[in-house]
């Protein structure tokens, strides 16, 4: 009975450290399981982007295009771009070069209308540039007004890299006179206005530079934001011609 009971006990106590053993086990593969499940989760998770706060065609929030406006091109066109812009914006002045090429194609067709959007916690020269070519367009009109921008971003480097000082030179460039323009320039007129476009561009949905909406014969309105390829641009536009 001594050596029977003894190897009952034996038994009893194995099986009890088995079964430890093994629910141990269980549980540890259950935990294993879910900390490895957001890792897996982890590829599919969306990328926060400024998609869901874009417009649409159909909500977009834009003043109309007036005799007020700096317009390039045929006035009558079917299509208007009117472009949203920062003359210290790099992809602006990249867009600037598409915008023109677009203007040498399809300028009877299609006007472009150059609107302010300074984003002065970026480029904090821009705002003093934009009241320059408000300047410009005062002394030279819609001609003097575009020639002068055209200038501004043939010369500046971008992001901050045009002095001040610059600014009549370039206005005296393109035919202007320098200290009327300087007058100008340092009355601050123009800063009103400049802040008004500003607002305007976040009205219709901008977001950054730059920031274009075209504009269809029968009242469409078609988002493009950001400085996009000549082909996609045009991938826009032909539609609608």
């Amino acid at each position: 009975m001594g050596l029977g009971g003894a190897l009952v006990v034996v038994f009893v106590v194995g099986f009890f450290v088995l079964l430890v053993i093994v629910l141990k086990g269980d549980n540890s593969g259950t935990t294993a399981k879910s900390a490895t499940a957001p890792i897996a989760a982890a590829p599919t998770a969306p990328t926060p982007t400024a998609a869901p706060t874009a417009p649409t065609p159909g909500n977009i929030q834009l003043a109309a295009i007036t005799d007020q406006d700096w317009v390039k091109g045929n006035r009558d066109a079917k299509i208007s771009i009117v472009e949203f812009s920062d003359l210290e914006c790099p992809f602006c002045k990249r867009f600037h070069s598409t915008m023109q090429q677009l203007l040498d194609e399809d300028g009877n067709d299609v006007n472009w209308v150059y609107r302010h959007f300074p984003l002065s916690s970026l480029h904090s020269k821009a705002p003093k540039e934009a009241e320059a070519s408000e300047c410009a367009g005062e002394l030279g009109g819609n001609e003097g007004f575009w020639n002068f921008i055209d200038k501004l971003f043939e010369t500046t480097p971008s992001n901050n890299g045009l002095e001040a000082s610059q600014l009549p030179q370039i206005a005296e460039e393109v035919g202007l006179n320098r200290d009327k323009f300087e007058e100008c320039l340092n009355s601050g007129k123009y800063a009103q206005k400049i802040q008004d476009q500003y607002n305007q561009a976040t009205a219709a949905g901008g977001r950054g530079t730059p920031y274009s909406v075209v504009v269809t014969a029968d009242g469409q309105k078609i988002p493009v934001s950001g400085a996009v390829p000549y082909a996609q641009l045009k991938a826009v536009i032909d539609p609608l011609l």
